[in-house]
């Protein structure tokens, strides 16, 4: 059976097993299946190799139902909390989507209560113990007193093992009785006041991570405007049973709540339908009748505690989610706003940082799959070129056309601190991910650099894209940015190996740049002739570390050996070439029988490899002989 036959037969269950979703372990039953049957150590290779391939398909495709869940449950909440009016429907839907959103096991609401200055349950989701639902929290006692007393999102992977709460027996015996171990909870806040919390808990121990803190955050921004919107509600129809004069209330009032409700349904759409954020602020400016603007985050603006603030003539509201500032919205020629006007605005700011962070996780994640697609390329040459195709199509990357690999390299001060080497790395690699994305193609992190591997135009050269690149990434950073490019890589995805190679050729492109001092402009392997890129190879900086280097790993094992053994390989791999590659010439030259000038030359074609003789080996064998000849004469 053929290597191919191999591996694609040892897809088969792993392809079979991703078809029915299976559990992890599952995976691992065909190499234990093979191994007991007493399968060959090549077929229980490429079983391991597709099992590895096969988890990673698994996690990806995991993590993208993942996500779609929660922007799904996202959308879903807009979208039911638009057509309810009933404080309880708002309630009950807030927390079963919270408990969608993150996918935890319990999720509950408390409000705040003034009158006794406590919080208290007041809805739950997935809750099974009847004490659980009817505690009430002191303020600062446990972690939901805590989060309602600061007006702080808080979150322990295991309550009773953290020493930040104020434990008390009724709140430990209820959180006990529920079985709840990991909590996470954020304020519900108009304004900077706090009217509740909302919870996601798990019965076993789990890590909140930043991200999901921060969406819970932003959803809990949202939710509080429903709860606000629906107790709003609530007091107009008891106004208009209790009031005879409703007739004139609803005069004064029935243009800005019309203007309200149609830039909630406005917002609502676009949330659903994936709209960006000028599209709020258009939306927004013609429901208000104003001129609204988005500004990105530059210091501390006024409004940052998500309340309009009047500013001249202006109206200000801060863009934040979980406590990061993102920019603000600007509503210009409306000296005058109705409170309600105003909430629209604030509410408006809320979507606008929901749809900024959905834009940002989305970004993010293409990125990180962009990098582990050009590390996979970098790393494993053995990978499935239908596969690689595969996920450079989702990327809308064409493996099968010339690209070229680029290595970027930042320049920073010599006397730079460890942090800062670190931010422009960082800075470099959010620079090159932009441009690989909008050119269709890849970048990763590396070597203290970024890589990337961008496609090669008819009619462009590598040296005319390494060029441009350094402009471009020296211009977004306003750093000099070194960038040096391999020669061509005709299909990357029909030869994976090529690419490490083609890499390492520009890490020396780069590394001749700074030597000749031309550090910030861009260049490719045709730009320099061979010693250029020899003495680019040098890595411990000593002078003549590169020749060195090329001696070694061009001849390097005939000289150890001669060195060895005692024996003349060097000299009459030097008289061999000295007398046209002829042995006969060579015996006399040194004065031996011709068969020892055979063996000799066996011996060194076994040292050297087969095709020591070929035009291009033989040059660089001549190189290095001349190169070590000088050295040794040195030396003397």
């Amino acid at each position: 059976m053929s290597h191919d036959q191999q591996h694609s037969g040892s897809e088969v269950p792993y392809l079979e097993l991703l078809a029915r979703g299976a559990a992890a372990d599952a995976y691992e039953r065909p190499v234990l299946v093979a191994r007991a049957d007493g399968a060959p150590p090549q077929t229980l290779a490429a079983l391991e190799t597709a099992k590895t391939h096969a988890l990673r398909v698994r996690a990806e495709l995991e993590g993208r139902r993942r996500r779609e869940a929660e922007l799904s449950a996202l959308y879903e909440t807009a979208h039911d909390l638009a057509g309810l009016r009933d404080l309880d429907a708002v309630l009950a839907a807030i927390v079963q989507r919270a408990r969608s959103l993150l996918g935890t096991e319990v999720a509950y609401l408390s409000l705040n209560d003034p009158v006794a200055g406590d919080t208290y349950m007041r809805v739950t989701e997935g809750s099974v113990s009847a004490r659980f639902q009817q505690l009430r929290l002191g303020m600062g006692e446990g972690l939901g007193g805590l989060v309602a007393q600061t007006a702080r999102p808080y979150a322990t992977e295991s309550y009773f093992d953290d020493p930040r709460f104020q434990h008390t027996w009724t709140i430990d015996s209820g959180v006990r009785d529920e079985g709840l171990v990991a909590i996470l909870g954020v304020p519900l806040t108009l304004g900077s006041q706090v009217i509740g919390v909302l919870f996601a808990a798990d019965r076993r121990a789990r890590v909140f991570e930043r991200e999901q803190i921060a969406l819970l955050a932003s959803f809990a921004a949202h939710a509080a405007v429903a709860i606000d919107t629906a107790n709003l509600l609530a007091e107009t129809r008891s106004a208009l049973a209790e009031l005879e004069r409703a007739n004139e209330i609803i005069r004064d009032r029935s243009g800005v709540i019309e203007r309200a409700s149609d830039v909630h349904d406005r917002l609502t759409e676009l949330v659903l339908r994936g709209g960006g954020v000028h599209d709020v602020a258009n939306a927004v400016s013609e429901v208000l009748h104003g001129n609204v603007e988005f500004t990105e985050a530059d210091g501390e603006p006024e409004g940052a505690d998500g309340h309009a603030v009047r500013r001249g003539d202006d109206w200000v509201v801060s863009v934040s989610a979980g406590g990061e500032h993102l920019g603000a919205l600007v509503l210009h020629g409306q000296p005058a706003l109705d409170p309600v006007d105003q909430r629209t605005l604030e509410r408006a700011a809320m979507v606008t940082s929901l749809l900024l962070l959905a834009r940002r996780s989305a970004g993010e994640a293409e990125q990180r799959v962009r990098g582990e697609l050009l590390d996979d390329l970098l790393d494993a040459p053995d990978r499935d070129p239908r596969l690689l195709r595969e996920r450079a199509a989702r990327l809308r990357a064409d493996l099968d056309a010339p690209h070229v690999v680029l290595a970027a390299r930042i320049e920073a001060p010599r006397a730079a601190s460890v942090e800062r080497e670190s931010a422009d790395r960082g800075r470099l690699w959010s620079a090159a991910s932009h441009l690989a994305a909008t050119g269709h193609g890849l970048a990763a992190a590396r070597d203290g650099g970024t890589v990337l591997l961008l496609p090669l135009g008819s009619g462009d050269s590598a040296a005319a894209l390494a060029r441009q690149t350094a402009k471009h990434l020296g211009g977004a950073l306003r750093e000099p940015v070194t960038v040096g490019a391999s020669g061509p890589v005709d299909a990357p995805a029909a030869r994976p190996g090529a690419v490490a190679g083609a890499y390492e050729e520009a890490r020396r492109c780069v590394d001749t740049l700074r030597l000749l001092g031309r550090s910030g402009e861009g260049a490719a392997a045709e730009d320099f002739g061979f010693l250029g890129l020899l003495l680019a190879d040098s890595r411990d900086g000593r002078s003549g570390g590169a020749i060195e280097a090329f001696v070694r790993r061009t001849i390097g094992e005939v000289v150890a050996y001669d060195r060895r053994r005692g024996t003349d390989l060097v000299r009459t791999l030097d008289a061999y070439f000295a007398c046209g590659m002829s042995p006969a010439r060579t015996k006399d030259a040194l004065h031996v029988h011709v068969n020892t000038v055979a063996q000799r030359l066996e011996r060194i074609g076994r040292l050297l490899g087969a095709d020591w003789q070929s035009p291009e080996r033989a040059l660089e064998v001549q190189l290095a002989l001349r190169l070590h000849g000088l050295s040794s004469a040195m030396n003397q």
